[in-house]
């Protein structure tokens, strides 16, 4: 099964002070939300997602980015939310995580970090929508691309397709350019959260030239 390319521009990139232009000026909104055990503030909480929802048709793609996530997927879901994730590294339950989710109607995913085994994906597949891969360290913005998750990511679509779970989705995030999006593309990724690869420059150019890789 072949997924359509995605790309979504993640709001951490984008300017706060006009935020109902910006969302209005992405094809696809990209939430990326930080908090607790990766980095010390939440960036875009819930009452910002909420704001944002009926600004657009489009998906809001909620990463948690925090400790104890399952105390805010509730308060996300509720304010609009479509997708979330969580960290494998934050949660001690991932399957009750991962149902919490589901239970209020919205796609669930699970990120992994960097270097952290791809075999945590293999065993959350039969229960996703998604499997996010992070190709840099969890914290700030700008960071450059690690270019070994490319193998992770070529690892988890083939047993995807091997395991019979064509419907599972894989997203990456952190230093995804129009210079290396063909890379990305090519390791069995779908979609492609950039912050400072759209939002730098002429955002219409930069998604038109990652979508011609496509």
């Amino acid at each position: 099964m072949k997924h359509p390319i995605i790309i979504a521009p993640s709001l951490l990139s984008s300017d706060f002070s006009q935020l109902e232009s910006e969302v209005k000026r992405c094809e696809l909104a990209g939430a990326d939300v930080m908090d607790g055990h990766f980095v010390p503030n939440i960036t875009i909480g819930p009452l910002i997602v909420e704001a944002i929802k009926p600004h657009t048709t489009l998906p809001l793609d909620c990463h948690l980015m925090v400790s104890n996530p399952d105390a805010y997927i509730p308060a996300f879901a509720k304010a609009g939310a479509d997708w979330i994730s969580v960290h494998v590294e934050a949660c001690n339950h991932l399957h009750r995580t991962i149902a919490l989710i589901k239970a209020h109607g919205k796609k669930a995913g699970v990120v992994l970090n960097p270097i952290t085994p791809i075999e945590y994906a293999f065993e959350a597949a039969p229960y996703v929508d998604f499997i996010l891969l992070m190709s840099v360290n969890p914290g700030f913005g700008g960071q450059a691309f690690i270019p070994s998750v490319l193998d992770k990511a070529r690892k988890l679509r083939r047993y995807l397709d091997e395991s019979g779970y064509h419907h599972v989705e894989i997203e990456i995030d952190g230093g995804v350019k129009t210079d290396n999006v063909k890379d990305v593309i090519d390791a069995g990724v779908n979609i492609i959260v950039s912050g400072s690869g759209i939002f730098s420059g002429d955002m219409k150019s930069n998604i038109a030239n990652m979508k011609s890789h496509a």
